[in-house]
Protein backbone atom coordinates (compact mmCIF):
# COMPACT_ATOMS: atom_id res chain seq x y z
CA UNK A 1 0.00 0.00 0.00
CA UNK A 2 1.30 3.36 -0.86
CA UNK A 3 1.17 5.80 2.24
CA UNK A 4 1.46 9.93 1.65
CA UNK A 5 2.23 11.52 4.95
CA UNK A 6 2.37 15.35 5.45
CA UNK A 7 4.15 16.83 8.57
CA UNK A 8 5.19 20.47 9.39
CA UNK A 9 6.96 20.51 11.89
CA UNK A 10 9.24 18.99 14.34
CA UNK A 11 6.56 16.89 16.85
CA UNK A 12 4.52 15.80 12.83
CA UNK A 13 7.75 14.24 12.13
CA UNK A 14 8.60 12.28 15.01
CA UNK A 15 5.41 11.37 15.36
CA UNK A 16 5.26 10.32 12.05
CA UNK A 17 8.16 8.53 11.79
CA UNK A 18 7.00 6.12 14.65
CA UNK A 19 3.99 5.84 12.79
CA UNK A 20 5.36 4.56 9.76
CA UNK A 21 7.50 1.97 11.66
CA UNK A 22 4.49 0.29 12.87
CA UNK A 23 2.85 0.67 9.88
CA UNK A 24 5.66 -1.09 8.26
CA UNK A 25 5.35 -4.31 10.40
CA UNK A 26 1.96 -4.22 9.40
CA UNK A 27 1.63 -3.93 5.71
CA UNK A 28 4.89 -5.39 4.55
CA UNK A 29 4.72 -4.07 0.92
CA UNK A 30 3.80 -0.50 2.34
CA UNK A 31 5.64 2.62 0.56
CA UNK A 32 6.34 6.37 2.06
CA UNK A 33 6.27 9.41 0.60
CA UNK A 34 5.58 12.92 2.14
CA UNK A 35 6.33 16.03 3.62
CA UNK A 36 8.68 16.08 7.04
CA UNK A 37 12.17 15.66 8.38
CA UNK A 38 15.00 13.85 8.86
CA UNK A 39 13.21 11.12 11.41
CA UNK A 40 10.67 10.49 8.70
CA UNK A 41 13.16 10.18 6.21
CA UNK A 42 15.11 7.56 8.08
CA UNK A 43 12.38 5.41 8.97
CA UNK A 44 11.85 5.20 5.00
CA UNK A 45 9.91 7.68 3.85
CA UNK A 46 10.93 9.37 0.46
CA UNK A 47 10.65 13.38 1.40
CA UNK A 48 9.47 15.52 -1.02
CA UNK A 49 9.87 18.99 1.06
CA UNK A 50 11.50 19.09 4.52
CA UNK A 51 9.63 20.95 7.23
CA UNK A 52 12.46 23.10 7.55
CA UNK A 53 11.11 25.01 4.60
CA UNK A 54 7.80 25.25 5.29
CA UNK A 55 7.30 26.25 8.95
CA UNK A 56 5.60 29.37 9.50
CA UNK A 57 3.92 31.30 12.38
CA UNK A 58 2.88 34.14 13.35
CA UNK A 59 -0.37 36.44 12.25
CA UNK A 60 2.01 38.76 10.83
CA UNK A 61 4.96 36.43 9.41
CA UNK A 62 2.00 34.19 7.88
CA UNK A 63 0.53 36.94 6.27
CA UNK A 64 3.83 38.15 4.78
CA UNK A 65 4.31 34.70 3.41
CA UNK A 66 1.22 34.09 1.85
CA UNK A 67 2.87 33.37 -1.75
CA UNK A 68 4.90 30.88 -0.60
CA UNK A 69 2.43 29.01 1.50
CA UNK A 70 0.18 29.20 -1.50
CA UNK A 71 3.02 27.76 -3.61
CA UNK A 72 3.53 24.99 -1.33
CA UNK A 73 0.30 23.88 -1.04
CA UNK A 74 0.04 23.67 -5.20
CA UNK A 75 2.93 22.01 -5.07
CA UNK A 76 1.93 19.88 -2.63
CA UNK A 77 -1.22 18.72 -4.49
CA UNK A 78 0.45 18.22 -8.07
CA UNK A 79 2.60 16.11 -6.29
CA UNK A 80 -0.49 13.85 -4.69
CA UNK A 81 -2.09 13.75 -8.37
CA UNK A 82 0.61 12.42 -9.58
CA UNK A 83 1.81 9.84 -7.20
CA UNK A 84 -1.80 8.77 -6.43
CA UNK A 85 -1.80 7.16 -3.12
CA UNK A 86 -3.94 4.99 -1.33
CA UNK A 87 -4.36 7.26 1.70
CA UNK A 88 -3.37 10.33 2.53
CA UNK A 89 -1.89 11.12 6.05
CA UNK A 90 -2.03 13.94 7.32
CA UNK A 91 0.07 14.76 10.65
CA UNK A 92 -0.95 18.01 12.79
CA UNK A 93 -0.37 21.17 10.86
CA UNK A 94 -3.90 22.16 10.63
CA UNK A 95 -3.48 25.14 8.10
CA UNK A 96 -1.99 23.57 5.98
CA UNK A 97 -3.12 20.12 6.44
CA UNK A 98 -6.91 21.50 6.18
CA UNK A 99 -6.62 23.22 2.96
CA UNK A 100 -4.68 19.65 1.66
CA UNK A 101 -7.35 17.46 2.65
CA UNK A 102 -10.10 19.62 0.73
CA UNK A 103 -8.46 18.63 -2.33
CA UNK A 104 -7.43 14.71 -1.45
CA UNK A 105 -10.97 14.55 -0.77
CA UNK A 106 -12.58 16.64 -4.10
CA UNK A 107 -9.96 13.85 -5.67
CA UNK A 108 -11.02 10.67 -4.40
CA UNK A 109 -8.22 9.97 -2.16
CA UNK A 110 -8.93 8.86 1.35
CA UNK A 111 -8.18 10.88 3.88
CA UNK A 112 -6.66 10.22 7.65
CA UNK A 113 -5.58 12.85 9.96
CA UNK A 114 -3.36 12.06 12.87
CA UNK A 115 -3.35 14.42 16.01
CA UNK A 116 -6.17 16.44 15.62
CA UNK A 117 -6.08 20.63 14.61
CA UNK A 118 -6.56 22.23 17.99
CA UNK A 119 -10.13 23.18 16.41
CA UNK A 120 -11.27 22.53 20.42
CA UNK A 121 -8.85 25.71 21.21
CA UNK A 122 -10.19 28.53 18.58
CA UNK A 123 -12.23 28.50 15.40
CA UNK A 124 -14.55 25.74 16.35
CA UNK A 125 -16.25 26.14 13.04
CA UNK A 126 -13.84 23.95 11.20
CA UNK A 127 -15.30 20.56 12.01
CA UNK A 128 -17.46 21.52 9.12
CA UNK A 129 -14.20 21.45 6.99
CA UNK A 130 -13.48 17.87 8.66
CA UNK A 131 -17.30 16.76 8.05
CA UNK A 132 -16.35 16.91 4.33
CA UNK A 133 -12.61 16.66 4.17
CA UNK A 134 -11.26 13.87 6.78
CA UNK A 135 -12.27 10.25 6.27
CA UNK A 136 -11.19 9.62 9.82
CA UNK A 137 -9.46 11.19 12.50
CA UNK A 138 -6.83 9.74 15.22
CA UNK A 139 -6.61 11.66 18.22
CA UNK A 140 -3.90 11.74 20.85
CA UNK A 141 -6.17 13.26 23.91
CA UNK A 142 -9.12 11.80 25.54
CA UNK A 143 -11.15 14.57 25.92
CA UNK A 144 -10.86 15.10 21.88
CA UNK A 145 -12.93 12.39 21.01
CA UNK A 146 -16.03 13.04 23.02
CA UNK A 147 -15.54 16.93 21.94
CA UNK A 148 -15.68 15.72 18.73
CA UNK A 149 -19.01 13.61 19.24
CA UNK A 150 -20.64 16.67 20.90
CA UNK A 151 -20.09 18.42 17.40
CA UNK A 152 -21.54 15.38 15.45
CA UNK A 153 -18.59 13.39 14.06
CA UNK A 154 -18.16 10.02 15.12
CA UNK A 155 -15.27 8.57 12.72
CA UNK A 156 -13.06 10.20 15.68
CA UNK A 157 -10.59 7.24 17.04
CA UNK A 158 -8.27 7.12 20.46
CA UNK A 159 -5.55 4.73 21.05
CA UNK A 160 -3.02 6.82 23.79
CA UNK A 161 -0.55 9.20 22.83
CA UNK A 162 2.40 8.98 21.35
CA UNK A 163 4.59 11.01 22.66
CA UNK A 164 5.13 8.10 25.70
CA UNK A 165 5.89 6.14 22.68
CA UNK A 166 8.83 8.43 21.75
CA UNK A 167 10.06 9.14 25.34
CA UNK A 168 9.76 5.14 26.14
CA UNK A 169 12.22 4.38 23.46
CA UNK A 170 14.49 7.09 23.74
CA UNK A 171 18.05 6.46 23.52
CA UNK A 172 20.30 7.03 27.05
CA UNK A 173 17.23 6.39 29.15
CA UNK A 174 19.60 5.88 31.69
CA UNK A 175 22.41 8.29 31.64
CA UNK A 176 23.68 9.60 34.69
CA UNK A 177 24.19 13.24 35.28
CA UNK A 178 27.87 13.19 35.34
CA UNK A 179 28.18 11.15 31.70
CA UNK A 180 25.81 14.09 30.77
CA UNK A 181 27.95 17.17 31.50
CA UNK A 182 31.23 15.15 30.17
CA UNK A 183 29.50 14.53 26.81
CA UNK A 184 28.58 18.34 26.77
CA UNK A 185 31.99 19.41 28.35
CA UNK A 186 29.63 21.25 31.00
CA UNK A 187 30.52 22.02 34.13
CA UNK A 188 29.35 20.65 37.23
CA UNK A 189 26.54 22.12 38.19
CA UNK A 190 22.95 22.00 38.34
CA UNK A 191 21.32 22.76 35.28
CA UNK A 192 18.00 24.42 34.50
CA UNK A 193 16.95 23.64 30.83
CA UNK A 194 15.30 26.08 28.06
CA UNK A 195 13.52 24.71 25.46
CA UNK A 196 13.08 28.10 23.32
CA UNK A 197 10.83 26.44 20.60
CA UNK A 198 11.55 24.49 16.86
CA UNK A 199 10.92 27.95 14.85
CA UNK A 200 12.86 31.21 14.15
CA UNK A 201 10.29 33.50 14.98
CA UNK A 202 9.61 31.61 18.42
CA UNK A 203 12.94 31.48 19.43
CA UNK A 204 13.50 35.14 18.62
CA UNK A 205 10.47 36.49 21.02
CA UNK A 206 10.46 34.13 23.83
CA UNK A 207 14.55 32.99 24.15
CA UNK A 208 15.48 36.33 25.32
CA UNK A 209 12.91 36.48 28.14
CA UNK A 210 14.21 32.79 29.31
CA UNK A 211 17.91 34.67 29.43
CA UNK A 212 16.57 37.42 31.80
CA UNK A 213 17.22 34.55 34.41
CA UNK A 214 20.80 33.12 33.90
CA UNK A 215 22.17 35.62 36.55
CA UNK A 216 19.52 35.74 39.05
CA UNK A 217 20.14 31.86 39.84
CA UNK A 218 24.26 31.84 39.80
CA UNK A 219 24.27 28.64 41.12
CA UNK A 220 22.54 27.27 37.98
CA UNK A 221 23.74 26.77 34.84
CA UNK A 222 21.50 27.60 32.02
CA UNK A 223 21.35 24.89 28.91
CA UNK A 224 19.09 25.40 25.80
CA UNK A 225 17.96 23.14 23.65
CA UNK A 226 18.85 23.28 20.05
CA UNK A 227 16.00 22.12 17.71
CA UNK A 228 16.57 19.91 14.74
CA UNK A 229 14.64 22.87 12.72
CA UNK A 230 17.47 25.47 13.53
CA UNK A 231 20.47 26.69 12.32
CA UNK A 232 23.07 27.55 15.54
CA UNK A 233 23.26 30.79 13.96
CA UNK A 234 20.04 31.34 14.99
CA UNK A 235 20.27 31.07 18.39
CA UNK A 236 23.70 32.70 18.40
CA UNK A 237 22.53 35.74 17.36
CA UNK A 238 19.54 36.10 20.09
CA UNK A 239 22.34 35.80 22.29
CA UNK A 240 24.48 37.88 20.98
CA UNK A 241 21.87 40.61 20.79
CA UNK A 242 21.09 39.75 24.46
CA UNK A 243 24.92 40.65 25.84
CA UNK A 244 23.73 43.26 28.32
CA UNK A 245 21.69 40.67 29.71
CA UNK A 246 24.17 38.17 30.14
CA UNK A 247 27.61 39.78 31.26
CA UNK A 248 29.37 37.78 29.63
CA UNK A 249 28.04 34.35 30.56
CA UNK A 250 28.15 31.85 28.54
CA UNK A 251 25.47 29.64 27.05
CA UNK A 252 25.51 26.22 26.25
CA UNK A 253 23.80 24.72 23.00
CA UNK A 254 22.84 21.12 22.43
CA UNK A 255 21.34 19.54 19.75
CA UNK A 256 19.42 16.57 19.08
CA UNK A 257 19.10 15.95 22.74
CA UNK A 258 16.39 17.34 24.17
CA UNK A 259 15.25 14.80 26.50
CA UNK A 260 18.41 14.13 27.90
CA UNK A 261 18.64 17.66 28.63
CA UNK A 262 15.60 17.86 30.07
CA UNK A 263 15.91 14.40 32.34
CA UNK A 264 18.96 15.65 33.69
CA UNK A 265 17.80 19.59 34.87
CA UNK A 266 16.06 20.62 37.63
CA UNK A 267 13.79 22.86 36.22
CA UNK A 268 12.47 23.53 32.39
CA UNK A 269 11.50 26.78 30.97
CA UNK A 270 9.16 25.50 28.30
CA UNK A 271 7.90 26.93 25.16
CA UNK A 272 3.58 26.45 25.05
CA UNK A 273 3.26 23.07 22.79
CA UNK A 274 4.25 19.59 22.65
CA UNK A 275 6.99 20.23 24.47
CA UNK A 276 5.07 20.95 27.72
CA UNK A 277 3.99 17.15 28.09
CA UNK A 278 7.04 15.73 27.11
CA UNK A 279 8.65 17.70 30.06
CA UNK A 280 5.99 16.34 31.91
CA UNK A 281 6.10 13.25 31.33
CA UNK A 282 9.61 13.06 31.69
CA UNK A 283 9.09 13.95 35.27
CA UNK A 284 10.54 17.39 35.38
CA UNK A 285 9.42 20.85 37.11
CA UNK A 286 8.35 22.94 34.37
CA UNK A 287 7.01 26.93 33.71
CA UNK A 288 5.40 27.46 30.16
CA UNK A 289 6.33 30.37 28.55
CA UNK A 290 5.02 32.11 25.59
CA UNK A 291 5.35 35.70 23.27
CA UNK A 292 5.22 36.64 19.89
CA UNK A 293 4.30 39.25 17.30
CA UNK A 294 1.88 41.75 18.08
CA UNK A 295 2.63 41.81 22.39
CA UNK A 296 -0.38 42.76 24.42
CA UNK A 297 -2.72 43.58 21.62
CA UNK A 298 -1.66 39.63 20.28
CA UNK A 299 -2.67 38.75 23.71
CA UNK A 300 -6.65 40.09 23.61
CA UNK A 301 -6.82 39.09 20.34
CA UNK A 302 -5.78 35.48 21.80
CA UNK A 303 -8.55 36.14 24.45
CA UNK A 304 -11.19 36.51 22.55
CA UNK A 305 -10.51 33.92 19.94
CA UNK A 306 -9.12 30.94 22.52
CA UNK A 307 -12.04 28.60 23.15
CA UNK A 308 -9.88 27.53 26.26
CA UNK A 309 -8.45 28.10 29.70
CA UNK A 310 -5.12 26.87 29.11
CA UNK A 311 -2.70 27.13 26.52
CA UNK A 312 -0.19 23.98 27.72
CA UNK A 313 -1.15 20.69 27.19
CA UNK A 314 -0.42 19.49 30.44
CA UNK A 315 -3.10 22.28 32.37
CA UNK A 316 -5.61 21.59 29.18
CA UNK A 317 -5.41 17.21 29.76
CA UNK A 318 -5.71 18.14 33.63
CA UNK A 319 -8.19 20.46 33.51
CA UNK A 320 -6.72 22.94 35.87
CA UNK A 321 -3.35 24.43 36.39
CA UNK A 322 -1.15 22.81 37.24
CA UNK A 323 2.06 24.42 36.21
CA UNK A 324 2.46 28.18 35.45
CA UNK A 325 1.83 29.77 32.04
CA UNK A 326 2.87 33.17 31.18
CA UNK A 327 1.55 34.48 28.32
CA UNK A 328 2.22 37.61 26.11
CA UNK A 329 3.06 40.35 28.77
CA UNK A 330 2.95 38.10 31.96
CA UNK A 331 6.04 36.41 30.44
CA UNK A 332 8.48 38.87 32.39
CA UNK A 333 11.24 38.78 34.14
CA UNK A 334 9.59 39.66 37.79
CA UNK A 335 7.01 36.64 37.31
CA UNK A 336 9.79 33.90 35.61
CA UNK A 337 12.25 34.84 38.89
CA UNK A 338 9.29 34.32 41.58
CA UNK A 339 7.92 31.03 39.84
CA UNK A 340 11.68 29.34 39.49
CA UNK A 341 12.75 30.68 42.57
CA UNK A 342 9.57 28.36 44.16
CA UNK A 343 10.33 25.49 42.01
CA UNK A 344 13.74 25.42 42.54
CA UNK A 345 13.28 25.88 46.63
CA UNK A 346 9.92 25.50 47.90
CA UNK A 347 10.18 21.50 48.44
CA UNK A 348 6.27 21.14 48.88
CA UNK A 349 5.45 23.70 45.72
CA UNK A 350 7.53 21.03 43.79
CA UNK A 351 5.95 18.02 45.26
CA UNK A 352 2.32 19.39 44.61
CA UNK A 353 3.33 19.31 41.14
CA UNK A 354 5.16 15.98 40.69
CA UNK A 355 2.19 14.39 42.02
CA UNK A 356 -0.32 15.88 39.55
CA UNK A 357 2.24 14.58 36.67
CA UNK A 358 1.23 11.39 38.22
CA UNK A 359 -2.33 11.67 37.85
CA UNK A 360 -1.39 13.06 33.80
CA UNK A 361 0.25 9.97 33.37
CA UNK A 362 -2.77 7.75 34.27
CA UNK A 363 -5.16 10.13 31.77
CA UNK A 364 -2.74 9.84 28.44
CA UNK A 365 -1.82 6.06 28.93
CA UNK A 366 0.83 3.70 28.61
CA UNK A 367 3.50 3.07 25.74
CA UNK A 368 2.57 1.81 22.42
CA UNK A 369 0.56 4.34 21.32
CA UNK A 370 2.25 4.35 17.52
CA UNK A 371 1.31 0.87 17.14
CA UNK A 372 -2.37 0.45 18.05
CA UNK A 373 -3.10 3.77 15.68
CA UNK A 374 -1.24 1.59 12.76
CA UNK A 375 -3.61 -1.55 13.51
CA UNK A 376 -6.56 0.72 13.27
CA UNK A 377 -5.52 2.42 10.06
CA UNK A 378 -4.41 -1.02 8.51
CA UNK A 379 -7.80 -2.52 9.59
CA UNK A 380 -9.68 0.65 7.86
CA UNK A 381 -7.58 0.48 4.78
CA UNK A 382 -8.44 -3.40 4.67
CA UNK A 383 -12.44 -2.65 4.28
CA UNK A 384 -12.61 -3.44 8.09
CA UNK A 385 -14.32 -0.81 8.93
CA UNK A 386 -16.79 0.83 6.46
CA UNK A 387 -15.71 4.38 5.96
CA UNK A 388 -18.60 6.84 5.67
CA UNK A 389 -19.97 8.36 2.96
Amino acid sequence: MKYYIIAGEASGDLHASNLIKALQKRDVESEFVGWGGDLMKNAGCEIVRHYKDTAIMGFITVLMNLKKIRANITTCCKDIQERKPDVIILVDYGGFNLKISKFAKAQGFRTFFYISPKIWAWNTKRINKIKRDVDEMFVIFPFEVDFYKKLGYNNVHYAGNPLVDAIESREYKNESFSEFIEKNNLPNKPIIAMLAGSRRQEVKCILPEMLKMVNEFPDYQFVLAGAPSLSKEVYEDVINSCAKILLGTKITIVYDMTYRLVQQSQVALVTSGTATLETAVLKVPQIVCYTGEGGIIYYWIFKLVAKVKYISLVNLIMDKEIIKEFLMQKLNKDNLYKELNKLLNNLNYKTSMMNNYKELAEKVGGSGASDRFAKIMIDLLSDKYKISE
